[in-house]
């Protein structure tokens, strides 16, 4: 029986565990990346670690989030990111240099080869059969210094597709497609693996918005074999010695398998409030536009951009739209401008930001009170963009570009011809804004603004665990609900006081204070609980106001994770009823506590109500360690406090 490709990638970075599906295995972790938002707290982490020099192949640190500079805050944590940097053997690329997966696409992504990022798009890797993988910035910063990443090993689901795509339809249309059928939660525990006929018409670019976007779904990862369009695109990035064909056995098994018939599909869109709310463009042609915006990690490539030059080439923007437009990457950038494109785009009307997230992140661009905003990003989720009341679209950039000109949600294919933008044979190459590590890291000083604050630590589980519920929140809530993440929250990210004023505000606006008055105590939440980004500050923040557990129907994987790094008990109700049962400020409490955690079926008392709910703890062994001992941080140290005294 042969290996499939993610099977193959993880057998060769196997470190602990077998690969039988649940079970919890170790993967060694060749490249790491972090950017600016959960940076500061990563490399934190690893100076609290007392390592001296990362032990990967290639980390890089990049600027991408927080560019948007209105007091000393952002300069001030670039600056402390560089220097950790330059003193441990971590590239950092700098502001204006682009987005962090744009640019490892471009300049530093090795098919077969693992990559673990502090952001939840790190999958975007996949593009050219990486396995890559968004955690939170603890188990980054364990991987910076040699240690192995933990996971349950994921179910493989073959994407099957077929055909090729019709003219105006594009790899945006195939990730939503797979939104509208499996939903957001349709692919937690399991890594997409994209096969068939029809991956043979998809760039690397195109390939990279599809496993970009499998972080919507939930999914541990995305990926696509590494064949001869990966080769063409690493050698036109002047990386040809960095190409390895991978692919499926032929006689690979799967543990589930979708079709695509690319044939099919037609131009998509996603509603407000959330990606997979997605429907054919035909159901909104004609609904009025106030504002597009293109760009975003997940549609900037070059040829994205090019195809947008293109459709506004020699035409005007309504005059009710604003359009936007920010290239992923310098290099890109540089391009447009080289060839004109740039031009094109400009003179239709376009109003051009820098290589950066963005508005993606909230980060400037906030529309006006109940617009109508088509963004080419990858979430949607309500007040992302900055504004509550504003409804925003997902789509792709050719839908976006003619809509911006009609001023109404336009399909494309009423262009007529298809716009054909041809891979560039030879990328422009200048990686000047590629700080290298020092080669003595010893002679580098950290620089620390007074922004730069200690980040909370967990303490040892106590025998009894006591509190109010201090929350009680429904489905799907995400980490921009628990730790909002808008332009001007975002300059604070190494601020964990500051932020905690904040925390759950969007979904409970008083429960800082109520965390604060009560000394901390218990969120109850829905399904879903914690998706969207990797910010570890959603668990950082929490555990600076004494959040002790959170009792929900179902958890995000990365939000658990980063939750149980940091020694907070999620845990998931046996009897979903009993969450109805639950009233805010509640009395709960949790006797016996470190017995229950090792059996991994916990009691919950309700004082209040005299009642008793049975709750699951999905840990493993390991993670259980983890709980007991307070994070992962905790664990860490007492296991090397062990080895001395055993060496001694």
């Amino acid at each position: 029986m042969g290996l499939n490709l993610s099977q193959k990638i993880i057998k060769a970075h196997l470190v602990k565990g077998e690969m039988v599906q649940g079970s919890e295995i170790a993967l060694r972790i060749d490249q790491t990346l972090t950017q600016d938002s959960t940076g500061t707290m990563a490399y934190l982490q690893f100076e609290a670690m007392g390592i001296d020099k990362v032990k990967t192949k290639r980390s890089v640190a990049y600027i991408d989030h927080n560019t948007l500079q209105t007091g000393p805050e952002n300069a001030g944590d670039h600056a402390y990111i560089q220097s950790v940097a330059k003193k441990h053997g971590i590239y950092f690329s700098k502001p204006g240099n682009g987005i962090c997966h744009q640019v490892h696409l471009e300049r530093f992504g090795v098919p077969g080869e693992t990559l673990l990022g502090s952001d939840s798009h790190t999958p975007t890797g996949g593009g050219i059969g990486m396995l890559a993988i968004g955690a939170g910035g603890l188990d980054v910063a364990v991987a910076m210094g040699g240690g192995a990443y933990y996971i349950n090993m994921p179910k493989i689901v073959k994407v099957n597709l077929k055909g090729k795509l019709n003219p105006w339809v594009t790899a945006k249309d195939i990730i939503l497609e797979l939104l509208r059928r499996l939903t957001v939660k349709g692919g937690v525990g399991k890594i997409f693996e994209y096969t068939g006929e029809g991956v043979k018409c998809l760039s690397v670019p195109e390939r990279a918005t599809i496993t970009n976007m499998g972080a919507e779904l939930g999914a541990t990862t995305s990926i696509f074999p590494s064949d001869e369009i990966t080769y063409e695109f690493l050698k036109a990035q002047g990386r040809e010695k960095d190409f390895t064909p991978l692919s499926a056995d032929e006689d690979a098994v799967y543990d589930e398998e979708i079709t695509i018939d690319l044939n099919s599909l037609e131009p998509m869109v996603a509603c407000p409030h959330s990606p997979d709310n997605v429907v054919k463009i035909s159901e909104l042609e004609g609904k009025k536009v106030n504002q597009v915006l293109i760009g975003s990690c997940t549609n900037s490539s070059y040829i994205d951009m090019m195809k947008v030059a293109k459709i506004l080439e020699g035409k005007t923007i309504a005059e009710h739209v604003s359009l936007a437009v920010s290239p992923g990457s310098k290099q890109v950038l540089t391009m447009l401008a080289q060839n004109g494109a740039l031009a094109s785009i400009i003179a239709s009307g376009a109003r051009i930001l820098e290589s950066a997230c963005g508005p993606c992140i909230g980060m400037g661009q906030s529309p006006a009170e109940n617009a109508v905003s088509l963004r080419t990003f990858n979430r949607n989720f309500e007040g992302r963009s900055g504004t509550t009341s504003a409804n925003v679209y997902l789509v792709s950039p050719e839908i976006a570009a003619v809509s911006a000109l009609t001023g109404y949600i336009t399909d494309p294919r009423t262009l007529g011809d298809p716009i054909n933008v041809e891979m560039p044979k030879k990328f422009l190459i200048n990686d000047n804004l590629i700080v290298p590590p020092a080669e003595d890291g010893s002679t580098v000083e950290i620089i620390r603004g007074s922004n730069i604050k200690e980040f909370p630590q967990g303490k040892p589980l106590k025998d009894e665990v006591v509190g109010k519920v201090l929350t009680k929140v429904g489905d799907n809530i995400t980490t921009d609900h628990i730790m909002p993440s808008n332009s001007k929250l975002l300059p604070y990210r190494s601020n964990i006081p500051y932020l905690s004023d904040y925390c759950l505000t969007p979904s409970d606006k008083d429960f800082p204070k109520k965390a604060k008055e009560f000394g901390g105590g218990f969120i109850v939440g829905g399904s879903n609980y914690g998706q969207g980004s990797s910010r570890e500050h959603a668990a950082l923040v929490p555990l600076y106001l004494g959040v002790k557990a959170v009792l929900a129907k179902s958890f995000a994987r990365i939000h658990m994770a980063n939750l149980i790094n940091n020694g907070i008990l999620p845990l998931v109700f046996e009897n979903e009823k009993d969450y109805d049962d639950i009233d805010m400020l509640d009395e709960l409490l949790i006797k016996d506590a470190r017995n229950q955690v090792e059996s991994g079926i916990i009691e919950v008392d309700n004082i209040t109500k005299n009642k008793k709910y049975k709750m699951i703890l999905n840990a493993t062994e390991r993670q259980k360690q983890m709980l007991l001992s307070g994070g992962l941080l905790n664990l860490t140290k007492l296991q090397g406090e062990r080895s001395k005294n055993h060496n001694a």
